[in-house]
Order: C-alpha cells, then structure tokens, then sequence
C-alpha cells in the first residue's frame, strides 16, 4: 500500500512542479535559456537538483521545495539587475568576450587561457564560413563561448548597395603546420614536401619549425603563419 501512495505522491509532484518549473523559467528570462552566463548556468544545475530530489524522493516535503524554487527565480533576476547596475559584480559573475585572432594572427595567449585550441578555433570558423584565417580581421570568443568573426573589409562580402555583381568565394585554407607538428597528410594532399615548406618558411626568415604555431597553405600554395611568439601581440587592443 505505502508504495501506491508513493507512486502517486511522485506523480503528483510531476504534474504539479513542471508548470511551476516553466512559470520559473519565462520568469527569469530568454536570457538564463539562451546565452547561460555562468551564474545563470549554476542557477539551472541547482534548479535541477532541487526539482530532481524532489521528484524522486516521496520522503521529502514538496511545499518547501516549492519554496526554494521561488527563492531560486527570486535570486537570479535580483542578480541579473545587479550585474546591469554594477558593471564590476557583472565582470564577476560572467566571462568577458577574448581576443582569439588579430588581424589574421592567432592571440596564443588569450587562447591558452580559455583552453582553447587551434582545432577548436578552426572548426568555429568553418561554421561561420571562414575557411582561411588570414581574412580574419579580429575573432572573439563570446562569453557564451561563441565566436564572433569581423573579416578583412576586402574579404567581406559585398551588399547589393556596394556592386552587382556576384562576390568571388574565399579559397579553402589546408592547414600544414600545428603547434610545431607538421600535418604530412596535407603537405601530400597538395603534391608537396617538407623541403619545400622549409624552404617556404626560410623565405620567412623562420628556420625552426618549433616555432611555428600554425601554417596553412591556401590553393595557390600561399603560405601563411603564425609565430608561437608573434611580435604584435603586446599591443593589441582590448576588447570588453
């Protein structure tokens, strides 16, 4: 018998707390669904325990979790105002957008420290259609952890306003050098060699490899490259 009423207690709760879940939830915003800053991402981890212990346990009181989901909405748009009043609880409670790519040039640094890797990077401009890094003007890795692109102003495409006639597509980058490690499969993909692109790097005045942060070629067997220590990176701009 007691199993009966426990059953019928969890399903109670289910047909009760899951429309308070989705009153919670458009309460406290597209935003706590969209982006999940990283205060926001907790408040949902917890709203998921509380919700789930509740559920599956019969013995625990249903009116004080309830209670605690209200008190959880409650916090997060409390918070959520404080960050838009003070930009510094703001800056603490969310990641700032990071300089990945300057000007056609890996930021290795900022890279490192959101453990971001070249693949990583390389797959999230495919995604955005950019198949060549040096187009790149500036990358920035979104708080969200998505990657917001500005290309070249030469490799944008044109609007109808600018000409009438259809823009030339970007060529496809192949990728030969990673982190020092030279992709052989690409270098034979395109019929070439390591001498020729040491011989290419040379002309670059780079005579190791192991300084080579990333080199691709593109269909016109154009090497571009990226220094593990790019001379530049000092002095480019922040971005906030």
């Amino acid at each position: 018998m007691e199993i009966f009423i426990d059953v019928f207690k969890v399903l109670a709760r289910v047909i009760t707390i899951l429309p308070l879940m989705l009153i919670i939830t458009l309460f406290m915003g597209k935003r706590s669904i969209g982006e999940l800053p990283v205060f926001d991402f907790l408040v949902i981890l917890t709203l998921g325990s509380v919700v789930g212990a509740d559920i599956a346990d019969p013995e625990i009181h249903h009116l004080p979790t309830v209670g605690a989901i209200i008190a959880i909405a409650l916090l997060q748009k409390l918070i959520a105002w404080w960050k838009i009043k003070n930009r510094k609880l703001g800056r603490l409670l969310s990641f700032e957008p990071t300089l990945v790519i300057y000007e056609g040039q890996f930021h290795i640094q900022n890279m490192r420290k959101i453990s971001y890797s070249i693949d990583n990077l390389l797959q999230m401009l495919r995604q955005k259609d950019v198949f060549r890094v040096e187009d790149v003007h500036f990358a920035l890795v979104e708080a969200n952890g998505e990657l917001s692109v500005k290309l070249k102003p030469e490799k944008e495409i044109a609007k109808v306003e600018h000409v009438h006639t259809a823009p030339k597509p970007n060529a496809v980058e192949f990728t030969v050098i990673i982190d020092g490690q030279i992709q052989f499969e690409a270098l034979s993909y395109k019929g070439l060699n390591e001498a020729w692109l040491r011989e290419e790097l040379l002309r670059k005045n780079i005579t190791n490899i192991q300084d080579v942060f990333y080199a691709a070629i593109n269909e016109q067997n154009k090497l571009y490259v990226t220094l593990c220590k790019p001379g530049h990176t000092q002095t480019i701009p922040i971005f906030h």
